[in-house]
C-alpha cells in the first residue's frame, strides 16, 4: 500500500481562497485578474513556508483556465486539472529551481525557448523558485526579456531574499510580501485539519505545534504530521507534543517560581534535575 502524501502536499491550496493569512496579496492578484489586468512579470517575497510558490502555481492556473478572466480557476478544464493539486503538470507551466539553474547558461537556455509559443495554453509561465540564487550574470541575461516579453510569456519570481534579486529586475516586477500566519489564524486552520484527518487533538497541543512552525504553514504542516504519525487512540495529547517538540512542561516551570518565590535552592535543583532526566 502507498504510503500517504505529507499533509502540506495533500492540502497544499488549489484557490486563492483556500491561501490563508495572505489575503494582503490574494485579493490583490484576484482583483487583476478579474480586471485584465495581469502585469507580465511578479516577484513574491517572504518567509518560506508561507505560500509563496503555492500562489504562484495557483496564478499561473488562473491565467490558464479556459474561462479566463477569473480570479479563480475553474477546476474543471483541462489547463486546470494539469495543474491541479494531483495533476499531471503543464508542459506550458515551467517551474526552475533557481539554486540548482542560476547561472548564466540557465537563463541563456530559458531565453531561447521562451520565445516559442505555448503548446497548450493561452500563457507560458516560468515560475523562478529560489530566485535570489540567480547569478548577477543570469539576471542581466534576462533582463531585457522581462522588460519586453512577447505576448504569451509571463515570469513569476519567488525568494526568501528579495534584496538578493538585482534592482534592475525588480523594478520590472509587481512586488507582493508574503508574511508569517498569526497564530490563532495558524491554530484555527491546524484544528480544521486535525478534524479532516480523523485524529483528536488537545486543544494545549495546538500552540506547541504552533510555536514550532514559526509562522510557516508548512512547516506547521511538517510538525503536526509528526505528531500525527506518532498519535495513539487518544490522539494528539500535550504530553505528546511537549515529549517530540522538547518543550519543558509548564508545571515545572511553576514548580520553578514557586522554588524561587520561596527561596527553596534545593526544590530549584530538584527542579532542574527533573529537566535533565526528562530531555526536557
Amino acid at each position: 500500500m502507498d504510503s500517504p502524501l505529507a499533509l502540506y502536499r495533500r492540502y497544499r491550496p488549489e484557490t486563492f481562497a483556500e491561501v490563508i493569512g495572505q489575503e494582503h496579496v490574494t485579493e490583490p492578484l484576484r482583483a487583476a485578474l478579474s480586471n485584465n489586468r495581469v502585469n507580465h512579470a511578479y516577484l513574491f517575497s517572504g518567509p518560506r513556508g508561507c505560500g509563496k510558490t503555492t500562489s504562484a502555481r495557483i496564478l499561473a492556473r488562473a491565467l490558464n483556465c479556459e474561462l479566463a478572466p477569473v480570479p479563480d480557476p475553474c477546476g474543471e478544464c483541462d489547463s486546470c486539472r494539469d495543474l491541479a493539486r494531483n495533476g499531471p503538470g503543464s508542459i506550458d507551466v515551467i517551474e526552475i529551481d533557481a539554486a540548482s539553474h542560476g547561472g548564466v547558461d540557465d537563463a541563456r537556455d530559458l531565453r531561447e525557448k521562451a520565445f516559442f509559443a505555448p503548446v497548450r495554453s493561452r500563457y507560458k509561465v516560468y515560475i523562478i523558485d529560489e530566485a535570489h540564487m540567480v547569478t548577477t550574470q543570469g539576471f542581466n541575461a534576462l533582463l531585457k526579456l522581462v522588460e519586453e516579453p512577447p505576448p504569451h510569456l509571463r515570469f513569476i519570481f519567488a525568494t526568501t531574499e528579495p534584496d538578493k534579486v538585482i534592482p534592475t529586475i525588480r523594478s520590472r516586477t509587481h512586488h507582493y510580501p508574503f508574511r508569517l500566519i498569526p497564530p490563532r489564524l495558524l491554530s484555527s486552520y491546524l484544528s480544521e485539519l486535525c478534524e479532516l484527518e480523523g485524529v483528536p487533538i488537545e486543544q494545549a497541543a495546538l500552540p506547541l505545534v504552533v510555536r514550532a512552525g514559526a509562522g510557516s504553514a508548512r512547516d506547521s504542516l511538517s510538525v503536526l504530521d509528526q505528531l500525527l504519525g506518532g498519535a495513539g487512540a487518544d490522539g494528539v495529547t500535550h504530553a505528546l507534543a511537549t515529549g517530540l517538540l522538547g518543550y519543558t512542561p509548564d508545571s515545572l516551570l511553576d514548580e520553578v517560581v514557586d522554588a524561587f518565590a520561596a527561596g527553596d535552592g534545593a526544590a530549584v535543583f530538584g527542579v532542574v534535575d527533573k529537566v535533565i532526566e526528562t530531555g526536557q
